[in-house]
């Protein structure tokens, strides 16, 4: 039931795509965050006006629309799926009509993950297993370089995290653990129903 209010509310179409990564070893198939743990997310977690929210493996745009709509942000969503892509963009489409809006802080790029280029804008970093572990390195990697070349609060929100991230990120990088969001309605039976949030340490200017 919630899908269809949120459907219907944001006027997109964000169900389960079946069709795989042409690069299944590296890149997952697709699968919406539910919009349960997305009302979690936001119950617990503050945006700020100024941030700037990046979405690695957006699919359909969910998250995307979502965020935008409840906290007003700006959001950019990255997605290699060509068919993934399209169908992101035409709920951009629906999503702006609905809203009687021509434009917004949304947007959408069909590219790999490792190959965005991270903008200084960019501080909200979130990720559902969208890839395998050396993409997922090479991108935190990506984020740490620009917040070198422009210091600024960052954080990630990983939902679901696999251990091998959790691992990845307590052990070789810089990132530390901020705060973790349980979702009670299937915690209990699964301890990844959970969003665990990592910031950096202040850094001098």
């Amino acid at each position: 039931m919630k899908q269809h209010y949120y459907e219907k509310l944001l006027n997109i179409k964000t169900g389960i795509y079946q069709k795989e990564s042409d690069d299944a070893q590296h890149y997952y198939p697709y699968e919406p965050t539910a919009y349960e743990a997305l009302e979690a997310l936001l119950e617990s977690y503050a945006f700020k006006k100024d941030d700037c929210m990046v979405d690695f493996g957006c699919g359909k745009g969910r998250l995307s629309f979502f965020i935008h709509y409840f906290s007003r942000i700006h959001v950019k969503g990255i997605e290699m799926d060509e068919a993934l892509y399209k169908a992101a963009t035409a709920n951009k489409n629906n999503y702006l009509r609905k809203m009687n809006k021509h434009h917004a802080r949304i947007a959408f790029y069909c590219c790999l993950a490792q190959k965005y280029p991270i903008d200084a804008s960019d501080n909200r970093f979130y990720f559902f297993n969208p890839f395998s572990l050396p993409i997922f390195i090479k991108v935190i990697n990506n984020i740490l370089r620009s917040v070198e070349i422009a210091n600024r609060d960052v954080e990630l929100i990983l939902y679901y995290a696999s251990d091998d991230y959790i691992y990845y990120l307590e052990n070789h990088t810089i990132f530390e653990r901020k705060e973790e969001i349980i979702l009670p309605k299937w915690y209990k039976q699964d301890p990844s129903e959970r969003f665990l949030i990592y910031q950096l340490p202040a850094l001098s200017d």
